[in-house]
């Protein structure tokens, strides 16, 4: 699951967020590195040719625009949400590269967890209610973890707080 409980003390634990990505940086390496070798068969047929030079500048603009393609995906794979319960605090930080962090918190007996099985922007949303706002949490997560993460949360904020 791309997320993860870790108690911070005896009286916190800290709900850490993040997009799956199931492509690592040595995966991309590989694809890129085969595109290009799989793009030059073709142009063996053509060593010792002026049209080698003619074709050989449109396999590097392709493999270049993969690369940044990659690279772009990875910029905005990087998001991520810190979700904090203290003994009566709950505070949610979402992280979003080039962009100011936006926060919420509210007191943790009356933050509530809820799910909009269709009508969110995907199936089976979760937003967190209280303090008079509701705020998203997990939204790039598959509707699978959402769902797990919506049970998490019903049993973290339902927990008695360690004194």
């Amino acid at each position: 699951m791309p997320y993860q409980w870790k108690h911070t003390s005896e009286t916190e634990q800290e709900l850490r967020l993040w997009p799956h990505n199931s492509l690592p940086p040595r995966g991309a390496m590989i694809v890129i590195f085969s595109v290009f070798l799989f793009g030059l068969i073709p142009l063996l047929a053509m060593l010792g040719s002026v049209i080698l030079w003619g074709l050989l500048p449109f396999l590097l603009i392709t493999v270049l625009g993969l690369w940044l393609a990659i690279q772009s995906n990875y910029r905005a794979r990087s998001v991520f949400e810190v979700l904090t319960l203290s003994g009566t605090q709950a505070r949610l930080v979402h992280h979003t590269p080039g962009k100011k962090q936006q926060e919420w918190s509210c007191n943790r007996f009356w933050a509530r967890p809820e799910m909009h099985e269709k009508d969110g922007p995907v199936p089976h949303y979760v937003t967190l209610i209280g303090d008079g706002r509701e705020v998203e949490i997990g939204a790039f997560l598959s509707e699978e973890e959402r769902i797990a993460l919506y049970g998490d949360l019903m049993q973290k904020l339902r927990e008695p707080v360690a004194q």
